[in-house]
This record gives structure tokens, sequence and C-alpha cells, in this order.
């Protein structure tokens, strides 16, 4: 099969050439958020403040899309592996169609249920209209979303990852056009503010799942995707959703941080909350090549743990764990070192940017040893122990920094939120090498 190249180049040429399409990806989906929070911070404070309200529920939905897409991978580059085609081909016809089934529930729950959500968060009714007209109109691209994840992940499981980058800079080339036309108003285009954003972000990512549809019909593909493969079956089902889930909980558990943290951060002043939604939207920047790397092993460990290569399964842990320790070294210096620009970026509130410096300052120490944890849940994942692996994002998202966040915050202000954000990756980082050692034997 053409997947055998999986277990037969060299370690490190490997994971490059899985990693680096994936990291320009990551680079690509992550300016879907940093330039509609370029531009909306062009427009108001309020309306970045709302975008930094609307954020949970966004990473909620990315979270169930690109977990049951996790879990979807794993199932496909285990089957192949075990050379077992026709189970491959099952697990992508009732994936996809799976997908559009959690779009649609999820469009229909979090429009619904945004007033009630935003009520807990800030009682200034500007700013909660704003929230509400732009998580009107993004909400409604969720059935795209979960359907161009399905797909993507698809493609990954077959190592085709430049497909993957391709179609993310095509969707991301459009959101970077449209946002200015759209949110401002240029030629025959009105001026949309916050709607607009929205309406940009939606039309990329329907381009996106466009060019993966192509891609799939018109390209040869050794996954096929067909109705006769339509048909419940218990095991490949189960298979999905034991991984899906957990990789999901994993994704969906910062939105309950971040929503726990913006109650605590609210007690202080909406700033705070601010610079936490920005930060959020800087950290996905500077991590998205560590994830990149995640998503390139997770075919990988799959496809030679189903293959019985025990040993490059080891190797293939080893040499990511080295990478993302140099790239998250490579973040830490830049947040100490232009971090007025980073947060310039979104604000230009004097306060505001001082805030945020202090932010990235503490929350930064924690980054190298981070990577232990992002690594060892990736791998966890490829392996299809994802148990262990939301064990892990339990103890990272909630477990200890709520806890944390809330006891320092009693001593240190809100500066004690920021330091549990550091305390928590050194104490995570322990927990994640038992674990994984112990999960591998």
């Amino acid at each position: 099969m053409e997947q055998t190249f999986m277990k037969e180049r060299k370690i490190l040429p490997l994971v490059l050439a899985m990693s680096l399409p994936m990291v320009i990806s990551m680079a690509v989906n992550s300016l879907y958020n940093i330039i509609d929070s370029y531009f909306i911070a062009k427009v108001s404070e309020d309306a970045m403040t709302a975008l930094a309200l609307v954020y949970p529920v966004q990473n909620l939905i990315n979270a169930i899309a690109i977990g049951f897409g996790v879990g979807l991978n794993a199932v496909i580059a285990f089957y192949l592996g075990a050379g077992e085609q026709e189970q491959a081909d099952k697990a992508a016809t009732l994936g996809t169609f799976l997908s559009f089934i959690h779009g649609i529930l999820l469009m229909v729950v979090c429009i619904v249920g945004m007033p009630l959500f935003l009520k807990n968060f800030s009682s200034d009714q500007q700013i909660t209209d704003l929230a509400l007209i732009y998580s009107g109109r993004a909400f409604l691209f969720s059935p795209v979303i979960n359907v161009g994840l399905s797909f993507e992940k698809i493609f990954q499981s077959i190592g085709k990852m430049k497909v993957s980058m391709f179609s993310m800079i095509c969707g991301c080339a459009a959101n970077i056009i449209l946002d200015p036309i759209m949110i401002f108003g240029i030629g025959v285009f009105p001026a949309m503010g916050i709607t607009g954003a929205a309406y940009a972000t939606g039309i990329g990512q329907c381009i996106t799942l466009l060019v993966y549809l192509f891609c799939y019909l018109f390209r040869p593909n050794s996954i096929k995707i067909h109705k006769k493969h339509l048909c419940f079956d218990f095991m490949v089902i189960k298979k999905i959703y034991s991984i899906g889930i957990s990789a999901t909980l994993n994704l969906a558990l910062p939105s309950l941080l971040i929503s726990v943290l913006n109650g605590l951060l609210a007690e202080f002043s909406e700033k705070y909350v601010l610079v936490l939604g920005v930060y959020y939207k800087l950290q996905t920047f500077i991590y998205l090549t560590a994830n990149g790397i995640i998503q390139g092993i997770r075919p990988l460990m799959g496809y030679n743990f189903g293959a019985g290569e025990y040993g490059r399964v080891k190797k293939i842990y080893i040499t990511s764990l080295t990478m993302n320790v140099g790239i998250m070294m490579i973040g830490m210096i830049l947040s100490w070192t232009i971090p007025e620009h980073l947060i310039g970026l979104f604000t230009d509130n004097l306060q505001t940017i001082k805030i945020g410096v202090s932010a990235l300052h503490v929350i930064s120490l924690g980054f190298m040893v981070s990577a232990v944890t992002i690594t060892c849940s990736g791998a966890l994942e490829g392996l299809g122990k994802g148990i262990h692996s939301l064990f892990l994002s339990f103890l990272r998202y909630v477990a200890i920094i709520i806890p944390a966040a809330y006891i320092f915050s009693r001593f240190w202000g809100s500066d004690g939120v920021w330091y549990s954000f550091c305390f928590t990756e050194f104490v995570t980082a322990c927990f994640a090498g038992l674990i994984y050692r112990k999960a591998l034997r």
C-alpha cells in the first residue's frame, strides 16, 4: 500500500515531512482568529471584548469537530497499518456522515444558548449585543467546519498533508481579502462591522471544504467514501468515538477554563478579560508549530502501532518531543523580547498593553515544560489511548489550574491568575511523563 512509507523512511525526515505541511496548515488556521481580531480591534475595544467572550464557544465547536476528526484519523491509520482497507473506508464514510450531524446540532444549540451564556460574563449591553451579532452569523457555518475537518483528518491519515495545507491556505487567503472589505466596506460592499468579520470567516471555511472535495473527487486516493459503507457498524463507531470523545474533551476543556478565568478576571476589570482573550489568540499562534508536529505524528504513531513497529513508535515520540521543546523555547523568547508588539496588534490602549505584557512574561515561563504534556497527549491519542490523554488534559485545564487561579488571585490579585498558568505546566508535565511511560509499557 502507498502508506508503507510510514514504517520505512528514517524517523527525522519522516516526522518533518509529515509535520511541516501541518505546521503551515496550523499557522494558516490560526490566522482566521488573528485576522478577525486584528481588523475588529480597529473597530472598537468593545468589539474586541465581544470577540473574546464568544471565543470559548467557538473553541468548543472547533474542539468537537477536531476531536472527532482525531478519532477518525487514528482509526483509519490503524486499519491501514493492519491492512484492513474495507474497514478504513467504512470508518471514513461513517465519520464524514456523523461529522455533518454534529455540525447541525452544534449550530442549533450554540445559537439558541448564546444569550444565556453571555449573561454570565458581561453586564455591558453593547458588548453583549455585539457578541450575539457575531456568534449568530459565525455559528451558521458549523456544519461546514465539521465536514471540512473530517476531510482534513482523512487526508492526514493517508499521509497527504499537503492537501490539508493547500486547502487551508485557500480558505485563509479568502478570509484575509474579505475581512477588510466586509468589515469596513470597500467599493460596492457596505461596511458591515463585526457582522462582516463573521461572514468573511465563514466564506473562507466554505472555500476550504470545496478544495477538499475537489481533491477527493479528482485526485487518486486510497480511501473511498461510498454509500455502501453507510451502515451501522458498532465496532468502527465505537473505535472512532472512544478516541474522538477523549480528544474532544481534551480540546473543549480550554473553553471551560477560559469561561472560569473570565469570571475571575471580571472581578478586577473587563480589561483583564480582554487581555486573556488576546493571550489565547497569541497562544494559538505560539503553539501552532508544536501542534502541527503533533498532528503530523498522530497517523505515524497509529500506523506503526497497528503494524507492530513498536521501536519506531518510541523514536517518533522522542524526536517530536525534542523538536517541541526547541519550538516552545522560541515562543518564550518572543514573549520576553517583543511583548508590547504582540499585545499591540489587538489594542492601542496603553493600560491594556501594560497588563498584557505582564501576563505574557509570567505565562511564558511554562512554555518549554508544556512541550512534555503536549507531546505525551498527542502520542497517546495516536496510540488509541484517549482516556490517558484526556486525564492529562483534565489535570492541565481543570483540576490544577482552576483551584490554583482562584487561590493565587486571593493573594496576588489578577497577577495570581497569570502565575497559575506556569505553575500548572510544571505540575502537569511531571504527571505526563509518568502516564506516558506507564501506558506505553
